[in-house]
């Protein structure tokens, strides 16, 4: 199964719905292209992996990268409803300590707008 990306826009955050699997190859670059794509758009990402199958060792990769991108360019990728085998690799390779990781993506979203910095204006 390849990845499908499915993208949306709440407010000025996009969502991004990752479904198959994130794996070196295609399904990476796919990915990595589209986060570099967004965050020449918005400073918020979501990446919902709630329909991930695998994760490889690129894929990882892929993640670390696009979350060191995000962070040159003063943005925020954060992660949503992990699937069990996202959650488990994520965990297991302590990846998960760079992401703020929601149980929702509503959750996700919403937690954008409560920064601090985001209030005064």
């Amino acid at each position: 199964m390849s990845l499908q990306l499915d993208i949306s826009r709440t407010d000025d955050i996009a969502v991004v719905r990752c479904r198959g699997r994130i794996v070196f190859g295609e399904e990476s670059d796919d990915l990595r292209a589209a986060i570099i794509g967004l965050l020449n758009e918005t400073k918020g990402i979501v990446l919902n992996l709630a329909w991930v199958a695998h994760i490889d060792s690129s894929g990882l990769g892929t993640l670390v990268a696009s979350f060191i991108s995000a962070r040159h360019r003063d943005a925020e990728i954060k992660v949503a409803a992990l699937s069990p085998i996202a959650r488990r690799v994520l965990t297991q390779t302590h990846v998960d300590q760079l992401f703020e990781i929601y149980d929702s993506t509503e959750e996700a979203v919403r937690s954008f707008g409560a920064h601090p910095e985001a209030a005064t204006g």
